[in-house]
């Protein structure tokens, strides 16, 4: 299912259709970000086989990503979630500022109910998990390529369902701000609250501004109760969404 996009304006201009140059079809030109060297070649391999994609750029990390971006000036970004030196979320806001046209699909191992809304909300066009097939994956590039959002059918769904069932409250989880989020994960990943400020450079008592936030809106009493709600998290979720390190504040 998908949904249209409102326009933005910005330094890269959104193409919602391949470009005739010359009298022949020019092809989208892509940048794909994946820590994964073998991965990125799949994906390079594969794209670079579809008549209207060219991949012009690969990037395994968030610094190396923002000056291809410069350097290249795509049509797409296709982006992984988890990289080692960004969290996921933030360097998605700050690739928004700065490319506001760029469309970016972002595809990412964490199931798609936990954070397909959460990449919409911080700029993405779509989000696609790494469980999808080669077609499905270049279906949803298409998509946000030609100005569209792309779901899969399960979460578009989901998506649609909750806006007509009007819910009183929000799942605890998703009432967590994105910072919070972060922070829980940290938690069940067994990080001290000294570690995780200086991971995101926020001061402890952020820190334990940012804990007692997330014991309020999930109803947890103690400490131990916040390590045990993280732990499950963790576990359910599959981990954090990107790295820690190098992270600036927000």
């Amino acid at each position: 299912m998908a949904f249209s996009s409102g326009a933005q304006g910005g330094p890269l201009r959104r193409r919602s259709a391949r470009t005739q140059v010359g009298g022949t079809t020019r092809r989208w030109r892509l940048v794909i970000v994946d820590d994964h060297p073998i991965v990125r070649q799949g994906l390079a391999q594969l794209l670079n086989m579809e008549p209207d994609i060219e991949v012009c750029g690969e990037a395994g990390s968030g610094a190396a990503a923002f000056a291809l971006l410069v350097k290249k000036r795509p049509d797409g970004l296709l982006l992984d979630l988890s990289l080692d030196d960004s969290n996921g979320l933030d360097l998605l806001m700050r690739i928004r500022a700065r490319f506001s046209q760029l469309p970016v699909l972002v595809l990412s191992m964490h199931d798609e109910k936990f954070f397909a809304e959460r990449v919409l909300r911080a700029g993405a066009s779509g989000y696609i998990m790494k469980g999808a097939d080669a077609a499905e994956i270049v279906r949803a590039l298409r998509r946000v390529l030609a100005g569209q959002i792309y779901l899969s059918e399960q979460m578009s769904s989901r998506l649609l369902h909750r806006l007509l069932c009007m819910p009183k409250a929000q799942d605890s989880i998703a009432a967590l701000s994105d910072r919070e989020l972060t922070v829980f994960t940290m938690i069940g990943e067994g990080r001290r609250p000294r570690e995780i400020a200086a991971a995101l450079r926020l001061s402890g008592k952020t820190v334990e501004s940012h804990r007692a936030r997330i014991k309020e809106k999930l109803n947890l009493h103690s400490a131990g109760e916040l390590m045990q709600a993280a732990l499950h998290w963790v576990r359910e979720s599959g981990g954090a969404v990107g790295g820690t390190r190098g992270q600036s504040s927000s």
